[in-house]
């Protein structure tokens, strides 16, 4: 049996800690492991399909985050993060270009147009970041027992990086772009927004509001820095 360390993993089902998820008993034979408190598998998504997995994510499934946040080592949470960002600059700068009617190929306007997106990436950044701030700035106001060490901070923001999976879909509703286009992207952001409070939820073993009222004023300070942009003629 080859044993973690004791809290290494957390119950799917009761967020308890749990020192293994299976048991190898050699020659294929492995066995789950019984959660002490809640006695149900500590872990039944390590028997399970990726895709299977990624479904129940998509459904915003507690016990699918549980799985992906504590009891997975996936650290792709910076290389999400900048190609979410890069998605959500290519869409506000090719909406920038449809707006403006100027077609000389010329080159210093082909550098203005490739300006306009390194701005477009810079002032999504900006945003995003002011947006994971305001969340921090009120779970700790909130609850700061919840946020006690570097650990915690750095747990809570991987769970939210990865929780905003949903901004790949800017791509496909652009390339697929019709005249429900608007209603799409206002539907992306809601299932982004809902998946950042499971990820929170999940991460902090809260219940629903105190995430969804850190949520809210997370997009009161995005919205804040949006407001300063177009208070000084950018187009965001």
């Amino acid at each position: 049996c080859a044993m973690a360390a004791l809290g290494a993993y957390r119950c799917i089902e009761c967020n308890r800690e749990a020192a293994e998820l299976y048991r190898d008993y050699q020659r294929g034979v492995l066995r789950i492991s019984i959660c002490k408190s809640c006695q149900k598998p500590v872990d039944k998504y390590i028997e399970y399909d990726p895709v299977i997995i990624l479904i129940n994510a998509i459904l915003c499934k507690a016990q699918a985050y549980r799985h992906i946040l504590f009891n997975t080592k996936i650290n792709i949470h910076g290389k999400l993060c900048i190609f979410c960002l890069l998605c959500e600059a290519y869409l506000r700068w090719l909406q920038l270009q449809d707006s403006s009617q100027n077609i000389d190929p010329d080159d210093l306007i082909r550098y203005a147009k490739e300006w306009d997106f390194y701005r477009m990436f810079g002032i999504a950044s900006l945003e995003q970041t002011s947006f994971l701030v305001g969340i921090f700035i009120t779970l700790w106001w909130m609850r700061p027992e919840m946020l006690k060490t570097k650990s915690d901070f750095i747990l809570l923001l991987k769970a939210l990086l990865l929780s905003s999976y949903g901004k790949l879909l800017l791509i496909p509703a652009v390339i697929w772009e019709h005249d429900y286009t608007p209603l799409c992207l206002a539907f992306i952001k809601v299932f982004v927004l809902i998946s950042n409070s499971q990820a929170i939820r999940v991460t902090l073993n809260l219940n629903r509001v105190l995430p969804w009222l850190a949520i809210f004023f997370g997009l009161i300070l995005e919205n804040g820095v949006v407001y300063l942009f177009q208070k000084m003629g950018w187009d965001v």
